[in-house]
C-alpha cells in the first residue's frame, strides 16, 4: 500500500522526463546551497564578501529557483530560463572556486557545475 507522500511524489513527477526531474533536483539543490552561502560568505568577510561575489550568489539562487519552477509547471519558456541558469551557474562556480577554502565553498562549485550541465541539456529539449 502506498503512502500519501509516495502518491504525491508520483503525481508531481507525472509527465516529466527523467532528465527534467534530474535538472529540477539539481536546480533546487543549487538554490539551497547558494542561498545558504550568502550569509556564510558575509560572515567570513574579505574576498568572500566581495559585492560581485555576493550578487552572483543571489543571482544564482534566484535563477535556479525560477528554472526549477518553470520546469515543474512545464512552462513553454523553461528552456530560456535554463539557458540563463546554465550561464549564471557557470559564473558562480568560477567565483566560488576562486575562494574555495572550505567545504561549503567546494560544495557550491560542485552543485553549480552539475546544475549548469543539466540546464544546458534542457536548452536542447525543445
Amino acid at each position: 500500500m502506498q503512502t500519501q507522500n509516495q502518491k504525491s511524489t508520483e503525481k508531481m513527477s507525472m509527465g516529466l522526463s527523467t532528465s527534467i526531474e534530474s535538472c529540477i533536483k539539481n536546480c533546487l539543490e543549487t538554490y539551497k546551497i547558494s542561498s545558504s552561502l550568502l550569509s556564510h560568505c558575509l560572515e567570513k568577510g574579505g574576498k568572500h564578501a566581495d559585492p560581485k561575489h555576493i550578487k552572483l550568489l543571489g543571482d544564482c539562487a534566484r535563477i535556479c529557483n525560477l528554472s526549477a519552477d518553470f520546469m515543474i509547471r512545464q512552462s513553454d519558456f523553461y528552456t530560456s530560463t535554463c539557458k540563463v541558469c546554465a550561464e549564471v551557474c557557470t559564473q558562480c562556480a568560477l567565483s566560488c572556486e576562486s575562494i574555495a577554502d572550505d567545504e561549503m565553498m567546494r560544495a557550491c562549485v560542485e552543485a553549480c557545475r552539475k546544475c549548469a550541465t543539466s540546464c544546458e541539456e534542457m536548452t536542447k529539449m525543445n
